[in-house]
């Protein structure tokens, strides 16, 4: 069963990297950001002193624990903390660790693409929290979706931070939060981090360090697809362009060929040109504002019960619950 479900995800990522690269303008999809190798460059990430996001969300989680743990206990029933994007749950483990101490009675499901960080936080959860009740479960956002509709026993409260919804323009982020909201009933909430518009030399920082962490990591999907697929990327010859828009709050990320050249890629027996300065898309990581998080709750039938800020507003985690 195992081997089955990992030759489906090698023909999925085969499939999408073909039609991504193979399509104008080229695109490759951020998720594929995620393999071992990005794993660890992305902790890199979260640990720069320019990716604010990080902190600004662990302040939040670290100052306002008692309050958040009361709104997810509601009536003190048992829960399911369902967290989509778990990552290595460095920031959700504060949280963790508190409702243990308070005998809060739920289970901890994490949620993410990625086996191997699934397997690091399993790991890790065994022994600093031995006594957690944790399920992990592999999958993308949306196949997960279908499965939370049996997650029927218990209530759900589900998370997800890191501003991962930033990922999506807002009509998919729309019908994002639509899927999610059919998954959730009435006494069901969802909290999620949404990074908020500020300077955009800020924003920018974030997304083009002074060390390069973060094109390395954009770097890297390229290189998995020559690990993986057989192909023969130099990155050497693509630079990483991010931009930020202020009037839009987008901020996006290029790999952008420095000359005329092709590439081969020996699993797909498919041979792929690029023209000097033709652009590869591989990331969005959208802003909002308060106004706009509110248009994206009605437009997908959800409230806003509250919100949780950091002490400079930068960042903002929201918890939502179904319209009625």
């Amino acid at each position: 069963m195992e081997q089955a479900k990992e030759n489906q995800e090698n023909n999925t990522f085969k499939e999408d990297v073909i039609e991504g690269l193979t399509r104008f303008p080229k695109r490759l999809l951020s998720k594929y950001f995620y393999d071992k190798k990005g794993d660890e460059i992305f902790q890199q990430i979260m640990s720069m002193p320019e990716y604010y996001l990080t902190d600004c969300e662990m302040e939040i989680l670290s100052t306002q624990t008692a309050d958040i743990s009361r709104l997810f206990e509601s009536d003190y029933t048992p829960f399911e903390l369902i967290e989509l994007g778990a990552g290595d749950g460095k920031k959700t483990k504060v949280l963790l660790k508190y409702m243990l101490e308070k005998q809060v009675d739920f289970v901890y499901k994490p949620i993410d693409i990625s086996h191997n960080i699934l397997e690091i936080l399993e790991k890790d959860l065994n022994q600093k929290l031995p006594t957690l009740r944790v399920k992990t479960e592999i999958g993308e956002y949306f196949g997960v979706l279908e499965r939370l509709k049996n997650y029927t026993q218990r209530r759900k409260v589900i998370l997800m931070l890191g501003s991962n919804i930033g990922n999506l323009l807002h009509p998919q982020a729309i019908s994002f939060l639509n899927k999610l909201k059919n998954t959730m009933n009435d006494e069901d909430i969802l909290l999620m981090g949404f990074d908020q518009k500020k300077s955009p030399d800020k924003i920018l920082a974030a997304y083009n360090d002074s060390t390069k962490i973060t094109e390395a990591f954009n770097f890297n999907i390229l290189e998995r697809i020559n690990r993986e697929l057989g192909a023969d990327f130099d990155v050497k010859k693509f630079m990483h362009w991010p931009s930020y828009n202020p009037e839009s709050g987008t901020t996006k990320s290029f790999l952008v060929a420095k000359e005329e050249m092709y590439v081969y890629l020996k699993d797909a027996d498919l041979t792929i040109h690029f023209d000097r300065w033709e652009t590869i898309h591989t990331e969005i990581s959208q802003k909002y504002t308060d106004d706009v998080i509110q248009w994206l709750a009605n437009e997908a039938g959800l409230e806003i019960v509250t919100s949780f800020t950091d002490k400079k507003a930068y960042y903002k985690d929201y918890v939502f619950q179904k319209r009625n």
